[in-house]
C-alpha cells in the first residue's frame, strides 16, 4: 500500500512529497503523481515513485490508486473544470476501494461566504457519499498568494485592494504541506476536519507594512470599493471576469472569510505558522 499524492507536480503538492520522508515515511511508500513530466523526474530524484495523472484523464487515475492505498486529493486549480476533475478522482478512488482519501479543502468550505467554497463543498459532499474513510484538509490562505501585489507595490509604493479591515490568517505553502505530512504519516484522522490556517490574522495595513519593510520602501494600503478595484485591474490588463473574481476575494476577506484561526495548523505541523514578514522575504526576489 502506497501513500498517493494527486497533484504533486503542483507548488503545494511538490512539498508535500518533499516533507513526507522527514515524517519517517520510506520514500518508496511514496507515488508522486502528476501532470508534469519534468517536476515528477525531479521528484523520482527523491527515490519516490512517480505515476503520470491528468485529472481530465480517468484511465491515467485508474492507474495510479490500488486497493488500500491513501490517496491525498489536491483540489485541482482549473476552476472552470475543477468540480467535474475532482468527480473523476473520488469516484476513481472508490473503484479502487482506497483505504484513505484526504482532500485539500477550503476554509469552513460548507459555511463560508467565500467565493471559491462551492466547489470545496460539492467534493466534500461526494467525498461523503462515496463511503470511504476521510479527511478534509481546509487550507486558509498562502502568503505567497500576495507575490504579485508585493512586486507591484515595488513599483508604485501602493498596496490597492478592496477588501476594507477584513483579516486574513494566511501561511506559507510550506506550513500546509507539513500539517498535511503530519497527517498522512499519522493514524488516528479518518473523519477529521482540519481547520487549518495562520496563527495570526493580519489586516491590509499590517501587509502594507510587511511589504514597506520587505522592499525597504514606504508602502500605503489605500483601500478602494469594489467597483473601483476592479476597474483598476481592468486597466492593468485583467479581463473582465478575472478582475470581478479578485475583487470579489476582497469582498470575502472583508466579511471575515478567512480571518478565522484555530490553531490546528500549527498543532498538526509541530510548530508555529510562519510571520506574515518571514513568509513575504523570499518573494521580494
Amino acid at each position: 500500500m502506497s501513500i498517493v499524492i494527486a497533484g504533486a507536480t503542483g507548488q503545494l503538492g511538490r512539498l508535500v512529497v518533499r516533507e513526507l520522508p522527514d515524517r519517517g515515511v520510506p520514500a518508496g511508500q511514496i507515488v508522486a503523481a502528476g501532470r508534469s513530466a519534468g517536476q515528477l523526474a525531479e521528484l523520482s530524484g527523491l527515490g519516490v515513485n512517480t505515476a503520470t495523472v491528468d485529472y481530465d484523464d480517468p484511465a491515467s487515475v485508474d492507474s495510479a490508486l490500488h486497493e488500500g492505498d491513501t490517496l491525498l486529493l489536491i483540489s485541482g486549480s482549473d476552476i472552470q473544470n475543477r468540480t467535474t476533475q475532482h468527480e473523476t478522482v473520488i469516484e476513481a478512488a472508490v473503484r479502487a476501494k482506497v483505504g484513505h482519501l484526504l482532500y485539500t479543502s477550503v476554509l469552513a468550505a460548507d459555511t463560508t461566504p467565500l467565493v471559491l467554497a462551492p466547489d470545496h463543498a460539492k467534493a466534500e459532499g461526494l467525498i461523503r457519499a462515496s463511503g470511504l474513510p476521510f479527511t478534509f484538509l481546509r487550507n486558509g490562505w498562502y502568503t505567497e498568494n500576495y507575490a504579485a501585489a508585493l512586486l507591484t507595490a515595488r513599483e508604485t509604493g501602493t498596496l490597492l485592494a478592496s477588501a476594507g479591515e477584513g483579516r486574513v490568517a494566511s501561511a506559507t505553502r510550506a506550513d500546509y504541506a507539513a500539517a498535511i505530512a503530519a497527517v498522512l504519516s499519522t493514524g488516528g484522522h479518518e473523519g477529521q476536519v482540519y481547520e487549518l490556517s495562520g496563527d495570526y490574522a493580519w489586516t491590509f495595513g499590517e501587509l502594507a507594512s510587511a511589504f514597506s519593510t520587505v522592499l525597504g520602501r514606504t508602502v500605503s494600503y489605500r483601500s478602494v470599493s469594489s467597483a473601483e478595484h476592479v476597474s483598476a485591474l481592468q486597466a492593468a490588463g485583467l479581463d473582465p471576469a478575472t478582475a470581478g473574481f479578485l475583487a470579489a476575494l476582497d469582498g470575502n476577506i472583508q466579511q471575515g472569510a478567512l480571518a478565522l484561526t484555530t490553531g490546528d495548523l500549527a498543532r498538526l505541523a509541530g510548530r508555529p505558522t510562519t510571520p506574515l514578514l518571514d513568509g513575504l522575504r523570499p518573494l521580494a526576489g
